[in-house]
């Protein structure tokens, strides 16, 4: 089995070659045996589908592996609004992302990294003529760049980039005589935050804004200081860039307070007053993503008064350009949709300047909406998502054209993300989307997926019902006689996350091995409301442990499943409840913690993210309430422990450090307990980031219920 795109994408006859031989190994597979592991090479995915001014074409950056190289890359495909003249823009092993459209639909930008050798090339800015498909790199960046915006007429190109910092050596030796082999000298560290996960020890730099004429050139940095300043950026009517920043002293460490700034730009702004950066939101709490109306006369942004709670919505402000810029903080503020129980991403102008698109997660399911200054939220379209190829997390985006056509990510549980469109509001309603990719239809033609039902049922919450789902075997017989399923339980992370309608190779997996899949949105989870999610403040994990446990027992009594074959996993803040759930109860036969928490006192002080957890997911210090972090750590149960547990994380996590896994199994190993830790080298928190770690993760996963399935 070999796709167009696959062929398109090989470099050299040599890979052509292989691709062909293992594409006809793969292909013997039967359909019925379902999704294998193989087939993870194979997937495909849309991204960031950004639609023309016009509204007449997309360009969407297309997703795929390469099974000699173990890596994920990226192309720009385009495809008219309405389906037709599917064609690539850009081909071969590298990752091209971030398209964008010039103001008059005439060029895009986008930028790119090459693989050389499989070494990674410095990031480049292109830009591609879209009526002759001529194309010129404008720059070339050893720091990748990362939000790039157009002016509004076109002249000029905005990004944020890291800029390293110049510093003398924190203290110095005698040189080293010629020749000599002396160590490596020492690092120094002094700032808050250092080291991130997927990034490992960050360089000595902050986040700096820069503009680059549309004709290529030289950069001109435009902000300064020890400050980050992040995108989204958008350009004001009179040229003043604006961002979003904390440029307080103390600013590493209060992570979630941010304003936005507007900065001036010499020879691009109508500088007003000092010509020196501004502020102009002052509100407790983010402030970000700020956009301008058609006629320039509004701006909005997102954010929320920061109450210091794990998870909090956040909502869509207006004000006048005219208070917003002149003054702190703005005269009138609108929330719109005050009432309105979901967090937003996202927002988009409608073309009339009178409302707003922006999407946002409902019950599992990804959305788009659309709000009017005087009307209540309506949906755009639903199922919104798909770019979590692994688990059905949230996920996805749109783009929106000037006469309202909206183009996005589409999903269901048998479609990775796929382009769709969906057309303006007609008397009020929008018409049904268009699906207009089928990215895989050459590979899940040849597989029988695993059937996924959603479910709702009743625990002791009173005034909630817990949303669920269960996926099937593609052999499932519910009615066989003297037949008994096995089931996994597989807990989501976050644990402010949700799974949901979408699609999952590794749920699809362990369906094709046989298992019948239960995935549970428990309280804490998102796209239910604030109150839903704050269940779990300062008390996770918690009642959720109820919650799962009641939807295991939903299950159970359909009778297909064996009571004596269960199994639980789970990564990250599914994880944590792995951990707690072993500790908690030995119905399950084997257990699966991946990337788990194990004690708070000692993640609180060793996580990539510390200066958040402690103040937001507790209530004090560590060291001032460790029986609070205590008692809330699998580790205080590790003495209950009965069942076989494996642990399984990236050696170069650093957002939940593998100490954290170690500590478990070396435990568990004390208590005589069947255990097995699982280092995946090289693997940050996103460990199924190289296509062959997916495999190696639902692998052993698979193996460690299989011997423990007896």
């Amino acid at each position: 089995m070999l796709n167009f795109s696959t062929a398109f994408r090989c470099s050299t006859a040599f890979r052509c070659g292989i691709a062909l031989l293992l594409a006809a190994a793969f292909s013997s597979v039967a359909a019925a045996d379902g999704l294998q592991l193989q087939d993870i090479f194979e997937i495909e995915f849309a991204s960031d589908p950004q639609i023309s001014p016009d509204g007449e074409t997309i360009v969407y950056v297309r997703n795929f592996s390469d099974i000699m190289t173990d890596r994920q890359y990226s192309n720009l495909w385009s495809i008219n609004a309405d389906g037709s003249k599917h064609r690539p823009l850009t081909t071969g092993l590298r990752n091209d992302g971030e398209p964008r459209w010039s103001p008059d639909g005439s060029r895009i930008i986008f930028l790119t990294k090459e693989d050389t050798d499989r070494q990674i090339a410095r990031a480049e800015l292109h830009c591609r003529w879209m009526d002759t498909g001529q194309t010129a790199r404008l720059a070339a960046f050893e720091n990748a760049p990362a939000d790039l915006t157009w002016t509004t007429d076109g002249q000029h190109i905005a990004f944020s980039m890291v800029v390293e910092a110049q510093r003398e050596p924190f203290a110095s030796i005698p040189a080293k005589p010629k020749g000599a082999d002396w160590a490596p000298p020492p690092k120094v560290i002094r700032r808050v935050n250092y080291r991130y996960d997927g990034m490992g020890y960050l360089k000595d730099g902050y986040r700096q804004l820069f503009v680059l004429s549309a004709e290529g050139g030289t950069p001109r940095q435009v902000t300064d200081g020890e400050f980050d300043h992040e995108g989204p950026l958008a350009w004001s009517p009179d040229g003043w860039l604006i961002c979003s920043s904390n440029r307080s002293p103390d600013w590493e460490l209060n992570p979630q307070e941010s304003d936005l700034y507007r900065v001036p730009v010499p020879g691009i702004s109508r500088i007003a007053g000092d010509g020196k950066i501004a502020r102009i939101t002052t509100r407790p709490g983010p402030d970000h993503s700020p956009v301008f109306s058609p006629s320039g006369d509004r701006i909005a942004w997102l954010g929320y008064d920061d109450r210091k709670v794990g998870y909090q919505i956040s909502h869509l402000y207006v004000a006048d350009t005219a208070d917003a810029m002149k003054n702190s903080p703005p005269k009138k503020i609108d929330v719109l949709g005050g009432e309105f129980d979901r967090s937003v991403e996202s927002p988009v102008w409608a073309p009339d300047g009178n409302g707003l698109y922006f999407n946002y997660d409902d019950r599992g399911h990804g959305q788009l909406g659309h709000i009017n200054f005087d009307s209540d939220v309506r949906e755009v379209a639903k199922d919104v998502g798909g770019t979590s190829i692994g688990r059905p997390y949230q996920g996805g985006s749109y783009s929106a054209s000037n006469n309202g056509v909206l183009a996005f990510t589409w999903t269901s549980p048998d479609h990775p993300a796929e382009v769709a469109v969906v057309r303006p509001f007609e008397k009020a309603k929008a018409e049904k989307a268009k699906v207009l990719t089928l990215l895989n239809a050459d590979l899940l033609e040849q597989r029988t997926l695993g059937k996924v039902e959603e479910f709702w049922f009743e625990t002791s919450l009173e005034s909630h019902k817990i949303q669920a789902w269960l996926m099937t075997p593609p052999d499932f017989d519910p009615k066989a006689k003297d037949k008994k399923y096995p089931l996994i339980l597989e807990i989501h992370g976050g644990p402010y996350a949700n799974y949901g309608w979408r699609f999952s190779a590794e749920m699809q997996m362990y369906a094709a091995a046989g298992y019948v899949v239960l995935y549970v949105n428990p309280r804490g989870s998102t796209s239910y409301g604030q109150k839903f999610a704050e269940l779990i403040h300062h008390n996770y994990p918690g009642e959720d442990y109820d919650d799962l446990m009641k939807a295991v027992d939903v299950v159970l009594e359909r009778g297909f499943v064996d009571p004596d074959r269960l199994f639980v996993t789970g990564g990250s803040g599914g994880g944590v409840l792995t951990a707690w759930v072993v500790g908690k109860t030995g119905r399950f036969r084997a257990a699966v913690s991946a990337k788990p928490v194990i004690n708070w006192y000692s993640f609180a002080l060793t996580t990539d993210a510390y200066p958040y957890f402690w103040q937001y997911w507790f209530a004090s210090y560590p060291w001032e309430a460790p029986a609070d972090y205590h008692k809330r750590s699998p580790i205080s149960l590790v003495g209950n422990v009965t069942t076989p547990t494996m642990l399984l994380t990236g050696e170069q996590d650093h957002r939940t450090p593998i100490t954290q896994s170690e500590e478990f199994y070396q435990a568990l190993k004390l208590r005589g307990i069947d255990t097995a830790l699982v280092r995946i080298p090289e693997a940050s928190h996103a460990i199924v980031k190289r296509p062959s770690n997916l495999m190696n993760k639902v692998a052993h996963i698979l193996k460690w219920f299989e011997i423990h399935e007896d």
